[in-house]
């Protein structure tokens, strides 16, 4: 054994794509570092890297990033392209918006090679749920649902997004089995009526990859959402995002207030759209900035952004895929689809199926409304127990606006009025209050690499 060390344990908490990155992520450094280290990978889905995301197997939702910006592996951008090449997947170029059951297939066999190349770390899958835990500064015992409890010296709490918040269905169409509360979960979909017309709420990407999946012939798809807006549409090649000189990301201060970062940003966007004809160059050129700034920002300013400004922001940084833009237009053209404003204010069962009347005053009859409004806005009103029992614990407090989980740098969490440092990290959606850029692939992998070098170091001294 490597300098004379007993073996380490460290439970990864999720199998979706964070979870298996930071896997990855521990088996190689333990393995450059000759670390004897057990990997438990706990989740209750077969198949690690598919998650809700990445578990479709409709082959019309679309990666919303260019296949160029998926690596797992920010050192190795090609990586992803390479692995689509090499397994036939075509069209496979950088620029291309593929499937994304690939990237979730790409995950599974991305951890499977880093187990393969393991010689003194050692993966080990659980197929089960964590329900409950307990830490001290010597580790942390799991509850599992079906399989007792697992002492490990660290957890990672990788539990990707939650199920959509349902706060907003009224009582009686949240209690009916016409509701499809989250059309994720596997086999929802199937459930909604082969003829009738169908309700979505919410009108982001979520709703686009299910309109695709019900859409009939003879069906109208009605989406509706506060703003009633579809999102923005990423350029297509030859037009697209590799074809202009890269927009260099701006000189930008959180430091001088919300309102000067605000003009100086639209400043720069506007600057990006006359150089280079569209207004996209300049929004992704401030990726790479989103995070330090948000930091710099006071917390009112932070409180003030997330009030006026972060639905804009969101919409504009979180696109479609231009082949998904253009199925949505083409059924928007024809009446397949019905985009508008409007919330369920009530719904009351008819012969046909609901009759659902909207804040907008319009009133549908429809055989399914199906949620996809996104996961809650405050940790608190999730229901994932283990969340839950991390909170009421004081293992964990929330951060200062209610986003997600408090951390420190590395990912580590802040327990709730305790002096004793317990190991347990987190990365992607419970950092979003800390880092507010926090849930998409790019910001996860380099998350992943910071989680992984924190835990390994902390449980094995290197």
């Amino acid at each position: 054994m490597a300098r004379n060390q007993e073996p380490r344990t460290v439970a990864v908490v999720g199998a979706g794509a964070s979870g298996t990155l930071t896997a990855v992520r521990l088996l190689q450094r333990a393995e450059r570092e000759r670390v004897p280290l057990g990997v438990w990978l706990i989740d209750p889905a077969g198949e690690a890297g598919r998650g809700p995301a990445y578990g479709t197997d409709d082959p019309r939702h679309l990666l919303n990033v260019p296949a160029g910006g998926m690596s797992a592996f920010p050192e190795d951008p090609g990586h992803f392209v390479r692995w689509l090449a090499a397994r036939g997947h075509h069209p496979a170029g950088p620029d291309d918006f593929v499937p994304r059951m690939h990237f979730g297939r790409y995950l599974s066999d991305v951890l499977d090679e880093a187990d393969r190349r393991a010689a003194l770390p050692r993966l080990h899958r659980l197929h089960d749920r964590v329900t409950d835990a307990r830490a001290d500064a010597s580790g942390v015992t799991l509850r599992l649902r079906a399989h007792g409890s697992l002492r490990a010296d660290a957890a990672v709490l990788a539990l990707g997004v939650f199920r959509p918040g349902c706060s907003w269905a009224p009582p009686a169409l949240r209690s009916g089995d016409r509701f499809i509360a989250d059309p994720w979960r596997p086999g929802a979909l199937a459930t909604v009526p082969p003829a009738e017309d169908v309700l979505i709420v919410g009108t982001g990407l979520t709703m686009a990859d299910t309109a695709l999946t019900v859409a009939r012939h003879g069906r109208v798809v009605h989406a509706v959402s506060r703003g009633g807006r579809l999102p923005h549409t990423h350029l297509a090649p030859p037009a697209g995002l590799r074809t202009a000189p890269p927009c260099a990301p701006p000189a930008l201060s959180g430091h001088d207030g919300l309102a000067a970062l605000r003009r100086s940003a639209l400043r720069h966007i506007g600057e990006s759209r006359r150089r280079h004809g569209d207004w996209r160059f300049g929004v992704d050129s401030l990726r790479p900035l989103t995070s330090s700034l948000w930091q710099q920002l006071s917390l009112a300013d932070r409180r003030r952004f997330v009030q006026e400004d972060l639905r804009r922001w969101e919409t504009h940084r979180h696109r479609m895929a231009p082949d998904t833009a253009a199925a949505l237009h083409e059924a928007l053209r024809t009446g397949a689809l019905e985009v508008g404003p409007g919330e369920p204010a009530d719904a009351q069962p008819v012969p046909e199926g609901l009759r659902i009347r909207l804040t907008s005053g319009r009133t549908l009859t429809v055989g399914a409304v199906i949620n996809c409004t996104g996961p809650p806005s405050r940790v608190r009103d999730n229901d994932d127990p283990l969340v839950r029992s991390l909170l009421a614990r004081g293992l964990a407090r929330e951060d200062p606006l209610g986003m997600g989980l408090d951390t420190l740098t590395d990912g580590r969490l802040h327990s709730d009025g305790s002096s004793t440092a317990v190991p347990l990290w987190t990365l992607g959606v419970l950092r979003r209050g800390t880092l507010l850029e926090s849930t998409a692939i790019p910001e996860i992998r380099h998350q992943a690499h910071h989680v992984a070098t924190a835990v390994l170091h902390a449980v094995a001294g290197s």
